[in-house]
């Protein structure tokens, strides 16, 4: 069984910076790709940054330039650097793997990925 371990959410201020972690059972080069997702209130669940098997990687534009996407691979280990946090980045943040084949431009899409950490949550007020 597979397991996705994410940590390092908690509460910042408007401008501030986080970096969260996803730590995986299985090694992080073998996914097609490792996707965040995200959840606020009573919105439908978003992915906003993922990375490919090869190491290229994708953003929603609502992030682009203020979060970052990277692995370890030694410490089979997934990280989203996020930096000038604004109000509407609260939400619950997910990562997601999926180890098989789908079109790239579907990262985005929830129901190519087969495995789910239980998320971390992160607060941004103003």
């Amino acid at each position: 069984q597979v397991q996705l371990l994410e940590s390092g959410g908690g509460s910042v201020q408007a401008g501030g910076s986080l970096r969260l972690s996803c730590a995986s059972s299985r090694p992080t080069y073998s996914y097609h790709f490792l996707t965040w997702f995200r959840q606020a209130p009573g919105k439908e669940r978003e992915g906003v940054a993922a990375l490919k098997s090869e190491g290229s990687t994708r953003y929603a534009s609502s992030v682009k330039g203020r979060l970052t996407i990277s692995r370890d691979n030694d410490k089979n280990t997934l990280y989203l650097q996020m930096n000038n946090l604004q109000p509407e980045d609260t939400a619950m943040y997910y990562c997601a793997g999926e180890p098989s084949y789908f079109p790239p431009e579907e990262w985005w899409k929830m129901e190519h990925y087969s495995y789910w950490g239980q998320g971390t949550q992160v607060t941004v007020s103003s």
